[in-house]
């Protein structure tokens, strides 16, 4: 017997603001992926349809916001049929401890993934302790 399973497409997230918004259109929250070495920290943020130059990446006190704008395909001569990709802006914050070397945070966007490298501190990288005898 074997068992089959559905694929189903997972529809961009709407962002439930607790303020008002100061411009116009939709928000999502991009999906993220998590993991992590003893060297660093790495961030997977799926934001299709954001090209590079239009990613956002602050750090302030502790605080990293990573947005990005997501414009419409169509050129100026071209009408619209049907449109089921939605068009609006990527927004999601994360605080980083002391434990992240702030200074060497590296980003990079690839296929409408954003991967960002968190590198942890020295102080915070495992190590062994020797012990000495006597």
């Amino acid at each position: 017997m074997t068992e089959s399973k559905e694929l189903q497409a997972k529809a961009k997230h709407e962002v439930a603001t607790p303020a008002e918004q100061t411009r116009p259109g939709l928000v999502f929250t991009p999906e993220v992926d998590i993991f992590e070495t003893d060297q660093e920290i790495t961030l997977l943020a799926d934001m299709p349809g954001v090209a590079a130059d239009q990613v956002t990446i602050d750090l302030r006190d502790g605080l990293l916001t990573i947005s990005g704008d997501v414009k419409p395909w169509e050129g100026p001569e071209e009408t619209d049929v049907l449109v089921e990709f939605e068009i609006g802006k990527y927004y999601r914050q994360f605080t980083l401890s002391d434990a992240i070397d702030q200074d060497k945070i590296d980003a990079k966007l690839e296929d409408g993934v954003l991967r960002l490298t968190l590198p942890k501190a020295q102080k915070a990288v495992p190590r062994q302790i020797a012990v000495k005898a006597g």
